[in-house]
């Protein structure tokens, strides 16, 4: 594993900028390509927030206030870029190292980082889609008053914040299975947004839900959400810091993993 890397790290030295440029180009376009033509993957990942949004956060949400719709926006958001991460990363490379693609693609002569840039561009361009849609919902559906400002802040927040989420998917495709994989990153995605106070305010759930709330990476991306549009509570560059670090750790042991064990 190590003559492989080792190997593709000379080949990159030895290539051309243009060529080694191309090579991330060209590695990102496919995959991109490879989940938007899977709606398997895709129409969940976008409909699961689009349809709790419409239902909690337009229906029922502007019954009880126009803050309702504004706090739902963030929330759902956050909800619908966590899932390209998680799910695009952890599950596809779980099943790529069982079937070999993986040792596969580290043989070849490319750029080693270009798998990574690969599967970051294509989370980051559904992240793209989900946070447009839930835009126009909160816009033109549920009347949401943003200024451009707000919006754009928001935008670039959600899309970024895939990140995080893309490191963690990547290490738990380290530690599981493919045929298993589906199953475990749900038990890691749907009680994470829970206990970050995705679905319900924390302030109607349990005390020690609250407390544990800020050890979760979806908590201090929604804070950062809720600031992008007015609601949030200061703090901006500690939830910053600690997403940073999340995806630093989570990246880091998922290399270490990958080195030891392929």
């Amino acid at each position: 594993m190590n003559t492989v890397t080792l190997s593709m790290g000379e080949t990159a030295a030895a290539m051309p900028r243009s060529r080694v440029l191309r090579a991330y180009v060209q590695e990102a376009r496919t995959e991109c390509l490879r989940y938007l033509r899977m709606p398997g993957f895709l129409l969940p990942t976008l409909l699961f927030p689009s349809v709790f949004y419409v239902m909690f956060g337009i229906l029922l949400g502007s019954a009880n206030g126009p803050d309702v719709p504004r706090l739902l926006l963030a929330s759902y958001g956050v909800f619908g870029v966590m899932a390209p991460g998680l799910f695009g990363f952890g599950v596809s490379l779980a099943l790529e190292r069982e079937t070999g693609l993986l040792t596969l693609k580290r043989a070849l002569p490319m750029p080693p980082g270009a798998y990574l840039v690969g599967k970051m561009s294509m989370a980051m361009v559904v992240a793209v889609i989900i946070s447009l849609i839930l835009l126009a919902l909160a816009v033109f559906a549920a009347h949401v008053v943003l200024s451009g400002t707000q919006m754009a802040t928001l935008f670039i927040v959600q899309v970024l914040g895939v990140l995080p989420f893309c490191a963690m998917g990547l290490l738990v495709g380290t530690l599981v299975r493919g045929q298993g994989a589906p199953g475990i990153i749900n038990m890691v995605y749907l009680p994470m947004a829970f206990l970050s106070g995705l679905w319900f305010p924390l302030q109607i759930l349990p005390e020690f839900i609250q407390r544990i709330a800020p050890i979760w990476p979806s908590y201090h991306l929604r804070e950062l959400c809720l600031s992008a549009i007015g609601m949030g509570h200061g703090g901006v560059w500690i939830h910053v810091a600690v997403l940073a670090s999340y995806t630093v750790a989570f990246v880091l042991l998922a290399s270490r993993r990958l080195r030891r064990h392929g």
